[in-house]
């Protein structure tokens, strides 16, 4: 008789805006849990990718660039195969990522990418932050203020922060305003360990 294969893994899943503090969140997870966590998402996708070709899946709302968003599409299908696979090996996987829905044209991703992650246990995280601090924490990284940024910086920011979220409920969500990253991720290991077990990222498959 075949020996068992290994338990799948956890997936976690930071949703949120930029500068809201999802990368933080997750190395925050994969520092503090006891067993290994991998962590896959945006800022990987975007770095694996030439300049030509940026931002990837890290697109912002509105439709900006048409001719990307046949690529936006595979890479997120890359992005939750490859989150997948290192489940059904039995990993852990934290995924930060700013999924929306608001492209030139109807895409479907995250119904997609629920499919893709079926019949594997995954919490759906909401990370949120308000307005004005993720205006700071843009100002400290990249030296954009908001009082002099032009209007279509104003018009992205506002809308990353209606569209992130449009989708409706997550398992869980955590405030970076209020919670360090270290708090932010006890909630979340606390959550995998305790249950209930998420369901909500599930249910966007039928979406």
């Amino acid at each position: 008789m075949p020996a068992p294969g290994p338990a799948v893994g956890q997936v976690v899943i930071l949703n949120g805006v930029p500068r809201s503090g999802k990368s933080t969140v997750a190395r925050a997870v994969m520092d503090s849990a006891t067993e290994p966590w991998v962590n896959l998402g945006v800022d990987a996708s975007v770095a694996a990718l030439p300049e030509r070709l940026r931002p990837g899946i890290g697109l912002r709302p509105g439709g900006e660039r048409p001719d990307l968003e046949d690529l936006v599409v595979v890479l997120y299908a890359a992005l939750y195969e490859s989150v997948a696979r290192h489940a059904r090996l039995g990993l852990n996987v934290v995924v930060d990522v700013c999924h929306h829905e608001s492209y030139s044209r109807p895409l479907r991703i995250l119904p997609d990418s629920a499919r893709r992650l079926s019949g594997l246990p995954v919490l759906w995280v909401g990370v949120r932050c308000p307005l004005d601090v993720v205006w700071q924490r843009r100002d400290d990284t990249w030296g954009q203020r908001s009082q002099t940024a032009e209007d279509e910086l104003h018009r992205a920011v506002e809308r990353w922060q209606l569209a992130v979220h449009a989708h409706g409920e997550y398992d869980l969500e955590v405030d970076t305003s209020v919670l360090d990253p270290a708090q932010c991720a006890r909630v979340v290991l606390s959550r995998v360990a305790d249950g209930p077990p998420g369901s909500a990222f599930a249910r966007l498959a039928a979406a």
